[in-house]
């Protein structure tokens, strides 16, 4: 199936590991260019190097107000257009109510939820017919998630956001969409399953209650994610997906 990527260009955010540097390789295998973005120098010229000449890397964080503006110029000097974004950012810190401070909220709120207001509205601004704006959001858009009291609160929010903002932007022709992993078998995963006694037990315990009975592969989120943000999707916006293995109850 040729998903119209070819020579299409889009900004990930988070980028340098993880679900957003997933999906930047299925974008460039496909076809497309890609503006990969992270916090630190060196992970960024690294993965831009992997992804090949068809990447490239700009620091960037994105609780900053200047970030985005910038990582729009950037898609357009070094490729001369673009098409889209996925903002994908680093879980907000894992605790329950009575743990988590102020300071961590504050903290989370500025680059997971401010921050990706700021990119989508810049990146609204900028787009024309066909362009897109994806979310990487959390399965605690539909379910809150024992131990990840700041993710519950934030991620709704942002998947409200993302619904309001499809149909403000659905008669332009641009579409907006989010993509909810699961269990995705990523560092963070392990950050959060090392969190157990028994790492191995509880990852094993994870695995019994998703129907597809593992955890899903990073290129398989990037897949998913891949295609959202293509033409090949054309008729989709304002909807949450789920990449989860079946882990949601409801339909």
């Amino acid at each position: 199936m040729d998903l119209g990527l070819e020579n299409r260009v889009y900004v990930v955010t988070g980028a340098t590991r993880g679900l957003g540097n997933a999906t930047a390789r299925e974008l460039v295998a496909d076809g497309a260019k890609v503006v990969v973005t992270g916090r630190q120098q060196k992970t960024v010229d690294e993965a831009a190097a992997e992804l090949g000449p068809n990447a490239v890397g700009v620091v960037a964080d994105n609780a900053d107000p200047d970030s985005a503006a910038a990582l729009v110029a950037a898609a357009r000097e070094h490729f001369g257009r673009f098409d889209g974004v996925l903002i994908s950012v680093g879980g907000p810190a894992p605790g329950f109510v009575a743990d988590n401070t102020d300071e961590q909220w504050q903290a989370a709120f500025e680059s997971v939820f401010l921050g990706a207001v700021r990119l989508a509205r810049t990146a609204a601004a900028e787009l024309g017919e066909g362009g897109v704006i994806g979310f990487v959001l959390s399965g605690s858009v539909y379910e809150p998630i024992a131990g990840l009291t700041i993710s519950n609160g934030l991620r709704p929010g942002l998947a409200g956001f993302a619904k309001s903002l499809a149909d403000e932007l659905g008669p332009r022709g641009i579409r907006v969409v989010g993509v909810l992993p699961g269990r995705i078998g990523t560092d963070r995963m392990r950050q959060l399953d090392g969190l157990s006694p028994d790492p191995e037990a509880t990852r094993a315990a994870n695995e019994a209650g998703i129907p597809l009975r593992r955890y899903g592969t990073p290129q398989e989120f990037g897949r998913t994610a891949a295609f959202l943000l293509s033409p090949a999707a054309s008729y989709l916006t304002g909807i949450m997906v789920p990449v989860d293995g079946g882990s949601r109850a409801g339909f």
